[in-house]
């Protein structure tokens, strides 16, 4: 059964990327590198393998990889490292316009 990465690079300037391969070294190694020249990370080399998760099946690794695409900085970092309550916490609406926010408001009034 062949298995497939996401990972979580720390680039050179700080930033991160995640992406989804299924021969983790090598794919870090062509980061490292420099392979594509269209990749987030070759202006920002050298990189660091921070994190990654295992899966059996290609759709869960791209499901996954395109949900923490979309996620904070913070909040990335506290799922690849199971940190459940910062997780939690992170995924709460920050919006002022929340109902959960008013109604904390209101109650402290």
């Amino acid at each position: 059964m062949k298995t497939y990465y996401v990972y979580l690079l720390e680039c050179s300037d700080g930033s991160y990327y995640i992406g989804v391969t299924n021969d983790i070294s090598q794919r870090v190694l062509e980061h490292q590198l420099g392979y594509h020249k269209d990749c987030y990370t070759y202006s920002r080399q050298p990189v660091i393998l921070k994190h990654y998760l295992t899966f059996e099946n290609i759709n869960d690794a791209i499901f996954a990889e395109k949900k923490l695409k979309k996620w904070s900085r913070v909040k990335k970092l506290a799922y690849f490292k199971k940190d459940l309550d910062t997780l939690h916490e992170k995924s709460r609406c920050q919006n002022a316009s929340s109902h959960k926010r008013r109604s904390s408001e209101a109650e402290t009034s």
